[in-house]
């Protein structure tokens, strides 16, 4: 599966800045599904070319459960993933590229609005809709489309032409407007995803579609093939999109207010000797002293959000490798603002890395680790992707020790401003009561060789217990 983008201003070699690549090596990087090389087959001042190379491994696809795999024993193995440009580019685009796409250079800031003369070139495209559809998908956003039919097989014309193409897109663009088009438009195009669809997908659709597909005429058929023909996802999309609320600033806005909510709410409940602190400090310092206390050296933050915890451990050098992991770019981009991963030392940086990715799918950069946190994550979990959540983390991923701290649902009578049967925070998809946690967690321990303590955070109460309940699992072999 390939992708090159070529620029032709000179100096066209500005290129590598705008991708954080140097254009004289080779990157390698591996993914969950595969693994991803950028290069540079041509690099001069008077043009640059940028080559992403994705292979897709169809073996760990079928690992990876059946939202991965294709109808039928044997397509499972033999299929045109690892060959046809689809979600699986897309994903490479928001992890290899994930400056470029964001529009950020520290070191050439001047680039990223530059309009540039580009062509994004893909030898092997689906078109489910045909070039017709092809050109309604970009011809809108000023690209000159070439597009060329390929046979089902060149030796035998008599079958017909394929639903693939080979295109070439052109036109002059800041690169990060270009990389937004493809990372939604690819999956547009082969009309599938690989991944599970959740509320975040509408997200991402509203984030990269920022100011090009409010006003786009085929967005129904975009919101739709794109949010993988679920259809309140995509009335979701279309009715904010409607309301103008496409503005990526706005709407991490709305997030954070949710989560200062949910802070208020749950401010002051602990004190510590130095005086009052809120519960989400009282959380981050049990679980950074349980780490330190197990002798952990490298650390998984799933779910880590604006980087609070990461922010705790990395002040302790005990932890050399931390690793964060969001599903959300934004919470990734709020992280390395709070981290100032940007002026950290380069022995600092080595020891912290921000990661794009799902927690419900097995993912070969999350294994070998000696400890694995999900600190009020997961009840942001919808309930029946929570197998999927247990087996990418006790049954892949395989940390020594993990630790979960979770709402306990049957504190919320204490809190005065809490509606009776609400949620504390308007993302929660469930919270469980001491018992459901406790019959979960027992659960999950004996079926992947755990053991398990259980642990209040926060003010104790006789009738209804802590706010917080914490389970350390502790892997016995």
């Amino acid at each position: 599966m390939l992708l090159t983008i070529r620029n032709t201003r000179a100096p066209a070699d500005d290129l590598g800045w705008l991708l954080h690549k140097h254009p004289a090596r080779v990157h390698s990087f591996d993914l969950s599904f595969g693994r991803a090389h950028m290069f540079f087959p041509e690099a001069a001042p008077d043009a640059c070319t940028a080559a992403l190379l994705l292979e897709v491994d169809p073996i760990r696809l079928v690992r990876g459960g059946p939202s991965h795999q294709a109808d039928g024993l044997l397509a499972q193995y033999v299929n045109d993933r690892p060959y046809a440009a689809s979600s699986f580019l897309s994903v490479a685009i928001a992890q290899v590229l994930r400056s470029a796409l964001a529009g950020q250079s520290k070191d050439r800031p001047e680039l990223v609005a530059e309009p540039l003369p580009l062509t994004a070139s893909l030898p092997v495209l689906p078109c489910r809709g045909g070039e017709p559809l092809l050109r309604a998908l970009f011809e809108p956003l000023g690209y000159t489309v070439t597009a060329e039919r390929l046979p089902l097989d060149p030796a035998a014309p008599e079958w017909g032409a394929s639903r693939y193409f080979s295109v070439t897109l052109t036109r002059t663009a800041p690169l990060s407007e270009l990389l937004a088009h493809l990372y939604v438009l690819i999956p547009v195009l082969d009309d599938g995803k690989h991944y599970y669809i959740g509320d975040d997908e509408v997200d991402k659709l509203l984030r990269f579609g920022a100011g090009w597909l409010a006003g786009h005429p085929e967005r129904e058929t975009i919101a739709l093939r794109y949010l993988k023909h679920r259809g309140s996802l995509t009335r979701l999309a279309l009715a904010r999109l409607a309301e103008g609320e496409a503005d990526v600033d706005a709407e991490d806005a709305a997030h954070v207010a949710r989560d200062e909510a949910e802070e208020a709410l749950e401010r002051p409940l602990s004190l510590n000797l130095e005086g009052p602190i809120s519960l989400g400090e009282e959380r981050q310092q049990t679980v950074v002293q349980i780490l330190l206390e197990a002798g952990a050296e490298s650390v998984l933050d799933l779910g880590c959000g604006e980087g609070k915890l990461i922010a705790r451990l990395i002040k302790h050098k005990q932890f050399a490798r931390i690793v964060g992991v969001d599903v959300a770019h934004a919470a990734l981009e709020r992280a390395a603002q709070r981290l100032h991963v940007d002026d950290m030392s380069d022995r600092q940086r080595a020891r912290v890395e921000l990661v794009h990715g799902s927690l419900v799918y097995r993912d070969r950069r999350l294994e070998g680790f000696d400890a694995a946190v999900a600190v009020e994550v997961l009840e942001h979990l919808d309930p029946g992707r929570l197998p999927a959540f247990e087996k990418a983390l006790f049954a892949a991923a395989r940390p020594k020790l993990v630790v979960i701290t979770t709402p306990n649902a049957e504190y919320n009578v204490k809190f005065a401003n809490l509606p009776p049967g609400a949620m504390r925070h308007a993302d929660h998809r469930f919270e469980w009561t001491r018992a459901e946690f406790t019959a979960w967690a027992n659960a999950v321990g004996e079926r992947h060789g755990y053991s398990v303590e259980l642990s209040p955070i926060g003010p104790v109460d006789e009738a209804v217990g802590a706010p917080t309940q914490m389970g350390v699992l502790r892997r016995c072999q």
